[in-house]
């Protein structure tokens, strides 16, 4: 489990970045993806209809107990993470449609995420004392709205002040996970030793699985390479610090422990697996690029 001091600091940590992220965009470009809004549909198709789906059949499948399983669905039913438009950009990913996937499926979340936590949690047999109250979720998720509408603001009154704090929060991003791993792995070191094959295979599955069905439902609703790549990495890549708050929030230090070992896995490991991707996703980027390229030069 997360001492209290580590989850106060969690807290603030998720704030940085929800205001980091809102600080991206700003009211303009909201407007702009209503007016245009297909990627961003595709985005929450794959985000709310393929990675809980897949939470909750490897859960099944792999018939893990409750506290494994509730920390399973609720990495599938997690809104996208600040992290992926790093991974985005370096992919030769469209950008813009990351940072919108990542804020519109934050403010979907809200409503989304009890929803399917509740649906995919009965589905799976989880019993009352590991179901996660909706209550908690909406309001932790209502709460870091908060964060993210500032940073718009930040950004409309200055778009320098605004580039700042999105910096700040995607290094903050990456800072969360280097301490969720720093503070708990060390104490579970024994429980890591002993932790079966199957739970390491799902925690990395689902970010792979993620990225594998978001790439291909994007391309088969008409999204370009680039765009489904982006969509396949914002799909894998799910809000795991905001998880481990959940769980921090919702639970006992008791169950605490059960519960948190597949999302803080699941960050660790996302972010191995998003890096192999991403590299694989430049290098088609490039290829491509240099083909189109040589198609102009090419004589008749």
């Amino acid at each position: 489990m997360l001492t209290e001091l580590e989850t106060t600091l969690l807290g603030v940590m998720m704030m940085i970045i929800m205001l980091g992220m809102g600080a991206s965009m700003t009211p303009r470009d909201v407007l702009i993806a209503l007016r245009k809004p297909k990627g961003v549909l595709v985005g929450l198709v794959s985000q709310f209809g393929v990675m809980p789906l897949v939470g909750f059949a490897l859960a099944v499948g792999l018939a893990f107990p409750p506290p494994l399983a509730v920390g399973l669905i609720l990495i599938g039913c997690m809104p996208g993470g600040a992290t992926s438009n790093i991974f985005a950009y370096f992919s030769k990913g469209v950008l813009a449609l990351s940072i919108m996937m990542t804020t519109v499926s934050t403010l979907v979340a809200v409503v989304m995420v009890p929803l399917l936590l509740g649906f995919y949690g009965g589905m799976a047999g989880v019993g009352a004392e590991y179901v996660i109250p909706p209550g908690n979720v909406a309001q932790i998720l209502a709460v870091l709205l908060v964060p993210t509408a500032l940073g718009m603001v930040l950004r409309k009154l200055n778009p320098n002040t605004g580039a700042t704090v999105e910096l700040i929060g995607a290094l903050t991003g990456v800072a969360v996970i280097l301490f969720l791993i720093a503070s708990w792995v060390p104490r579970n070191f024994g429980l890591l030793l002993q932790t079966g094959a199957t739970i390491y295979a799902a925690t990395i599955g689902i970010g792979l699985a993620g990225m594998l069905f978001g790439y291909w439902l994007a391309r088969g609703l008409g999204q370009d390479r680039n765009r489904a790549r982006t969509i396949s990495l914002e799909t894998g890549i799910q809000n795991g610090p905001l998880a481990v708050l959940v769980i921090t929030l919702s639970f006992t230090p008791e169950q605490q422990q059960e519960v948190l070992l597949i999302p803080i896995l699941y960050a660790l490991f996302i972010v191995l697996t998003s890096t192999a991707v991403t590299l694989w996703y430049r290098r088609s980027a490039t290829r491509e690029a240099l083909a189109r390229d040589a198609a102009k030069i090419r004589p008749d």
